[in-house]
């Protein structure tokens, strides 16, 4: 570990190397989707064993994150975040390997415990390489990676599937992140809160032990407020992503090939667009503000609900079109400021141990049970009334964060924070 902040440059090189590495992340995840009729051909799969390979990992990445979490907040940082992604890289690659369903739902799962260890540390990692005023910018190069992966991943996934076969797609996609995982063990690891005003946490958040440190986070003001809207925004952007291809081909008429691509094109440009805008609109509002990046993301997201709205109940392209373009746009926004909010609200040595608890929670309360509710309420009263749940829980989440600005504004600053 540095005993010193990193240089700028390397700084920057760091945040290069993880956002390369979130690319991929992403990449890996969105890499089965393509690939699904392939696997089911290959190993006689019923439909109930292919909706399990996500799940798998989901369960996996959710259960096994606050355990880096607490590791990242105790020790080395860049460790465990490379043997993360060797272990979810090899696990790719055992996928390509596998010759029966077990091997290959025990494959997805195992990249869940690679991927949990990075999600869960990355973010704390550069909040001691970067002052807290750029934060959200930051974050937003970071999660710019997210939206460029999962399009890389449908992409080279069903070319590499469709002319070297499904084997090929697995190999190809896991063997980087091997070599990324030994590039993290060069990288800085500086002191916790050497970025910070204040860079000392209170020697009881430095004794307390794991569960402590999770039972005092969970009943913190505004940082649990922060989360739960947080699980409200993703449980919105868990059912859109699933449920919106088929939204528009059901309800709206809209060609199958064009209501997949047409949507993932739009989240592609908005989510680039919107997550540089939303990291860079923070920062700049930060010098007002202490509060800037919770007031960014909540009116960012409140304004979303409407246009999500038009995009739902409108019939006519020329109008939920553009909808579905600025509901994302204003969405995305928030990616980068609400992790930096995350990062500013806790201590310096409290910090992953935040992100993976955040994680676990906007995971279990928001995108895994979405799809599965508006399916329920799609089967009892029809596609097209069921996503409407969509933008109630936008204008939940962003009322949340406007909450929590306003409990933050009255809060002092958390040590080393």
């Amino acid at each position: 570990m540095s005993h010193t902040a990193p240089s700028p440059r390397a700084a920057r090189v760091t945040l290069a190397v993880l956002t390369a590495i979130n690319l991929l992340n992403y990449l890996d995840r969105y890499v089965v989707p393509p690939i699904a009729p392939d696997l089911k051909s290959a190993m006689a799969l019923s439909d109930a064993q292919l909706g399990w390979l996500v799940p798998a990992f989901m369960i996996v990445y959710t259960l096994t994150a606050p355990v880096f979490g607490a590791w990242g907040d105790r020790g080395s940082r860049t460790r465990p975040i490379a043997i993360g992604i060797f272990i979810w890289s090899l696990a790719t690659v055992l996928s390509g390997l596998a010759h029966s369903y077990p091997q290959l739902l025990a494959g997805r799962a195992l990249v869940g415990i690679g991927e949990a260890a990075y999600v869960a540390i990355a973010p704390a990692l550069l909040a001691d390489c970067f002052p807290a005023a750029s934060r959200g910018r930051v974050y937003a190069v970071l999660n710019m990676a997210i939206p460029v992966g999962s399009a890389l991943g449908y992409v080279l996934g069903g070319l590499i599937g469709q002319h070297l076969g499904w084997r090929a797609a697995f190999l190809i996609a896991g063997a980087p992140g091997m070599l990324l995982a030994f590039a993290v063990l060069w990288l800085p690891d500086p002191p916790r809160g050497s970025q910070d005003e204040a860079a000392a946490a209170p020697a009881a958040a430095r004794a307390a032990g794991p569960l402590a440190v999770y039972l005092a986070l969970m009943r913190r003001s505004p940082y649990g407020v922060i989360v739960l809207g947080y699980a409200a925004y993703t449980f919105a952007l868990g059912g859109l992503a699933f449920w919106m291809p088929s939204f528009l081909e059901r309800v709206r008429g809209v060609a199958p090939a064009e209501a997949t691509t047409g949507f993932g094109a739009i989240v592609i440009v908005t989510g680039f667009v919107g997550t540089f805008i939303g990291g860079w609109l923070s920062d700049y509002f930060l010098k007002y503000s202490r509060q800037a990046y919770l007031w960014v993301s909540g009116v960012a997201t409140l304004l979303a609900a409407p246009f999500a709205l038009l995009a739902l109940t409108a019939p006519a392209p020329a109008l939920y079109y553009p909808g579905i373009v600025l509901a994302e746009l204003l969405l995305f926004m928030s990616t980068g400021p609400i992790n930096a909010a995350i990062v500013n609200t806790v201590s310096a040595r409290e910090r992953a141990s935040a992100i993976a608890l955040s994680m676990f929670a906007i995971h279990l309360l928001g995108d895994v049970p979405s799809p599965a509710l508006i399916g329920h309420l799609s089967d009892s009263s029809g596609l097209g009334h069921a996503v409407l749940i969509v933008p109630v829980a936008i204008a939940i989440g962003g009322a949340v964060w406007l909450a929590a600005a306003r409990l933050g504004a009255r809060a002092p600053p958390a040590a080393g924070a």
